[in-house]
This record gives structure tokens, sequence and C-alpha cells, in this order.
């Protein structure tokens, strides 16, 4: 590919897209969709911030086919509710973007279920959103689900033995554990889809460094990485470029299916579409096989074995091991 845009994004009218967070990168995804055409659902937990995302998207794109549903990742109930109501509303979802996220908070936080805030969220959350969602995605046309990973995820392990970080919390190490985990939940998706003839084509993207609101939240905007993303934001490419190597996974008919797509300049922090380079963790199939089945556990929910049925629903509760 070469420097590829927004503008080569190719019509996706009829198409109906789910993009968590409704700042940052997710809006640009938002906007970009809805701009070829596509319906789009912004799914965030502060329905003030969706409203005014909402209205500039209205105000920008001409005919926007777009609204806001009340999501929190960060809370097993409210993914649950979330689906249900969208399933007695759609037949089908075609585009799930896996985009919200939560960064380096400096002390240990937990989601309402009692998991690390950034493994609960950025991973954990968007793993059983997949899962509740599955059957309205195996309805879809072309149906794809695009996870974030992270320029950070080369550095980080997944330590079963300290899942949710109890034993010892380190902000960086926790975000790359949870990002690493969310690169390696694309690549089993699409193992488990191919194994089970789901028709999912699961793909992985980073945005770069990109100009987002996750440090200014996360750390706080008075923390280093916070003072840094406000007074040096030439470090930090525009979200919207940020935005490009998911919107080409969510997009392209060159897209690979279990592909993996970041900035192509200065070690993939900015720049265009490109493949990225996959760590080598990433790669493990055992330990990608045993973190689903760890977070099937965890989060309560349970993806179809590959023998069931492709007319059937593709979801069954299981009991959880964490308090919901």
């Amino acid at each position: 590919m070469t420097r590829w845009t927004a503008s080569d994004i190719p019509s996706q009218k009829d198409r109906l897209a789910v993009v968590t967070g409704t700042s940052g990168l997710g809006y640009e995804d938002a906007r970009a969709l809805a701009c070829a055409g596509c319906e789009v659902i912004l799914a965030g937990r502060d329905p003030r911030k969706g409203a005014i995302a909402i209205d500039r998207i209205r105000r920008d794109v001409a005919g926007a086919k777009i609204g806001f549903a009340q999501l929190d990742l960060a809370e097993l109930s409210s993914i649950r509710d979330f689906a249900d109501r969208l399933a007695k509303q759609r037949k089908s979802v075609d585009i799930l973007i896996n985009n919200a996220g939560v960064m380096i908070p400096p002390q240990r936080k937990t989601t309402a279920n009692g998991f690390e805030l950034q493994f609960g969220t950025n991973y954990l959350g968007h793993f059983a959103l997949t899962a509740h969602l599955l059957p309205l995605l195996r309805a879809g046309s072309d149906p794809r689900v695009i996870s974030l990973a992270s320029v950070a995820a080369p550095a980080g392990a997944i330590d079963f033995n300290d899942l949710n970080a109890e034993k010892s919390y380190t902000p960086m190490s926790v975000y790359s554990q949870s990002k690493l985990a969310c690169l390696m939940f694309t690549f089993e998706l699409q193992r488990r889809s191919d194994a089970g003839d789901w028709g999912i084509t699961s793909i992985a993207s980073h945005p770069g460094i990109a100009r987002t609101d996750l440090l200014h939240n996360g750390p706080g905007r008075w923390s280093a990485h916070g003072v840094a993303r406000t007074i040096l934001p030439f470090l930090f490419q525009p979200a919207a470029q940020g935005a490009l190597p998911t919107l080409y996974a969510a997009t392209s008919p060159d897209a690979a299916a279990g592909g993996y797509y970041g900035p192509d300049r200065l070690a993939e922090t900015r720049g265009f579409p490109t493949a990225a380079k996959v760590p080598p963790q990433a790669l493990n199939k055992a330990v990608a096989a045993r973190l689903w089945e760890v977070s099937e556990a965890m989060t309560g929910v349970r993806f179809a074995s590959p023998s069931l049925d492709r007319r059937k629903p593709h979801l069954e509760e299981v009991s959880s091991l964490a308090a919901a």
C-alpha cells in the first residue's frame, strides 16, 4: 500500500459498524466510516461526551447515519445489556472496532467486576463484547472485528500468575500486557473462525503515537506523560492519522485476515498504514489458547465450539469465576 488515506475507503453503504470509544481514535474511526456511507453506532460510557461527538460528526458529514449507545467496558453487565439491546434492534453487524481503552493510571484500579482496570477494560471488556456480538457479526456481510494493540505490545508478557496485577502493579507493564492480550486475541479469533467456519475476519491495528486524551485521562494532565502530551504535541501524530491503520483494517479489500497494521515510519510511531511487526510472544498459540480459556472463565462468556451449526446462536453463558 502507498500512502493510504481515509479517501481510499471504499463505499460502506448498507453496512453497520460498532465503534467503542467516543473521542480520539474512536471519534475519527466513526467520522471516516460515516463519510464512506456506513451507519455507525458509537458506544461509550458518557452520554454527554457521546452526544457531543455525534453532533460534531453530523455537522461535518452531511446525511451521516450515526448514533450513540451507552456501554461501559469495565462492567460485564453493561456489555451484556448493550449486546441484548442491539440484538433486539438489528439483525446483523458488519464491523466491530474494539478501540476504547485506559492507559497507565498511576495507582492500581479495578473494574466493577474486580479486574485490574487496564486488563479488564482494554482486553477482557472487548473479549466479552465480541463474544456477545458474535451472532450478529456472523449474520453480517464480510464481517470484520478490528482490535487495537499498541507500540507497547512488544514489551508485554502474559502473566497467568498475576493477570490482575494484585501482587505487583507497574502501570506501563500492565498496559503492555493488556495490549499484547488484544493482539493475541486477534490471532486466536481468526484461528477459531477458520476452524469453526464462523466467517469472521479478525485483524489487529495500532495507531503509533497519536494525539489523543489517553495520557491526560490515565496518568493525568500533570503527570510526566501528560505534560509531554500537552507541551510537546509535535511528538504525537494527529488522531485522524493514527486512525488510518484501523480504518484500513476495517475497510480495505487488501487487508489480510489475521493481519496486523500500523504506521509505516519512525519505528511504527507515525505515517501511513502498513503491515506491522508482530512481537514473537504474540505468536505463541499455546499461550493464546490458554488466555482464551482463562478469559472465558473470568468474563463468564463462551464462544461456541467450532462443531456447532453456523446458523445457531454462538454465545453460551457459563458460570463466572469473578464476582459479577
